[in-house]
């Protein structure tokens, strides 16, 4: 056996271990997949928010980008978006301004009291009929753009929709609670003063319509 024999013979020998390794590998379904990940902590904040209103929404969000080759042939490209988010509306209470009366007398005057605000929005995202041009393709710039779009768009529909009310409404009926609890009375401003109010009215017929039926039976 000459030397070029004996190269041929090796290689080809090489060749169909590699082969049979790979069908091995294959025929028992195992791969090797590694995953890595940096997790980088940018600062902490102190925050004082508290939720006082939680919503479920979902979104079909419709992406197109016209874009033109030698300004006269359309190369369009789209996709769609449906997003299911968990919106949490409350207060940032570092914003409240507050004050105890000159009085004397132990009450509460709330000056300033900031509106009701997203504070989080936990959104799962699936892409459908993602179409590209022929040489309009989609980059990572624009997904990220799409995905922005889609949760600027659930922000909006969650501050339209009745959540911003709800929360007030709880917001004031816990902190006159709150206040009645440590015998102290508390001031808002006029517009929300009212708004407590005619939640007091409520909460005392419902607490009178309960006593009448307990007595009843």
């Amino acid at each position: 056996m000459d030397f070029l024999t004996t190269v041929l013979l090796l290689i080809v020998g090489a060749g169909g271990g590699v082969a049979f390794a790979n069908f091995l590998r294959n025929r028992s379904g195992v791969t090797d997949v590694r995953h890595e990940s940096t997790l980088l902590l940018e600062r902490i904040e102190k925050v004082f928010k508290v939720v006082m209103a939680e919503g479920y929404f979902s979104e079909i969000y419709n992406y197109q980008d016209q874009k033109k080759i030698l300004y006269l042939l359309n190369d369009p490209k789209k996709a769609m978006v449906i997003a299911k988010s968990k919106v949490l509306v409350g207060f940032d209470f570092a914003k409240v301004r507050f004050r105890a009366s000159d009085t004397g007398d132990k009450k509460l005057i709330i000056e300033s009291f900031p509106e009701p605000e997203v504070l989080s929005i936990d959104t799962d995202y699936k892409f459908y009929d993602i179409q590209a041009g022929i040489l309009n393709h989609f980059s990572g710039a624009d997904y990220t753009q799409i995905l922005d779009e889609a949760k600027q768009a659930m922000n909006d529909r969650a501050l339209q929709s009745d959540l911003p009310k709800i929360a007030n409404n709880q917001i004031q009926y816990m902190m006159y609670q709150l206040a009645s609890s440590m015998g102290w009375q508390l001031q808002l401003p006029e517009a929300e003063q009212r708004q407590l109010d005619v939640l007091k009215e409520r909460a005392e017929e419902k607490i009178k319509e309960q006593k009448q039926l307990s007595s009843g039976q």
